[in-house]
């Protein structure tokens, strides 16, 4: 691919991601206002990606909005990370012996990825955390419980394509408290997380033996005070019965 092949590209995603942004109905026009970009550049994009699926073109407010293939994608990528119905089927004992969402989390590349979630009406847990979406590796149990197990060349790089941003007053987002955190998660072996996240809720999670997942739980603060314990046994059960599964 030629450097110009790739700017086209590149245009191309800024294209995509202004529409996502913008919504339903959104003018070229705009779209060139947001990205500083010359017209006839983006009605290229525009076309292309209209050809191709990716947006479609919206005649009756004369803008532009996803194409379907977009969820398409998406729908490939949850089910490239979706566990085994065994494993499911193991979240699923969690949620319903301890009255808690739990959460089955993948290392892919930097990111840690909700794989499955079990939930219910009554045991929401945290909203933010959608299967085949990555979750903030400083900010909630699961992702905690993953960085604890790298090496320090590699959670160097993790946490350098990683903005450690403040979701609450209580977000680890300094490295020092960080390190500090990651190194209590070593010693005991599971990750805490309360309100780091979301305001009200907490949380706990282990990593699976080889480090690249981990099973956790949700519930809100004043319940995870109330059944601490119980929930990190829980917890500490089900990811030595997923790794047994995985390892199976």
């Amino acid at each position: 691919m030629t450097s110009g092949q790739g700017g086209s590209l590149v245009r191309a995603l800024r294209v995509l991601e202004a529409v996502s942004a913008l919504g339903d109905g959104v003018t070229a026009k705009a779209i060139a206002r947001r990205l500083g970009c010359p017209l006839p550049t983006v009605y290229r994009a525009l076309g292309t990606l209209v050809e191709e699926g990716y947006l479609v073109r919206l005649n009756a407010v004369r803008g532009y909005g996803l194409g379907y293939r977009v969820a398409e994608l998406h729908r490939g990528l949850t089910t490239q990370v979706r566990p085994s119905p065994a494993v499911r089927g193991l979240l699923h004992e969690v949620h319903d012996g301890v009255g808690a969402a739990a959460y089955l989390a993948v290392r892919r590349d930097v990111d840690v990825v909700v794989a499955h979630v079990d939930r219910c009406a009554e045991h929401p847990g945290p909203l933010g955390l959608r299967v085949g979406e990555p979750a903030p590796v400083h900010a909630t149990a699961l992702g905690k419980a993953l960085l604890a197990g790298l090496g320090a060349a590699e959670l160097g790089e993790v946490l350098e394509r990683t903005p450690l941003t403040a979701y609450t007053p209580r977000t680890m987002a300094d490295r020092r408290s960080l390190d500090r955190e990651l190194q209590r998660i070593r010693a005991a072996g599971a990750a805490v997380e309360v309100e780091e996240f979301h305001r009200g809720v907490a949380g706990v999670a282990v990593a699976l033996r080889g480090g690249t997942a981990a099973v956790g739980v949700a519930v809100s603060r004043a319940e995870f005070s109330a059944r601490r314990w119980e929930l990190e046994h829980a917890v500490r059960e089900a990811a030595d019965r997923v790794s047994r599964v995985l390892t199976a």
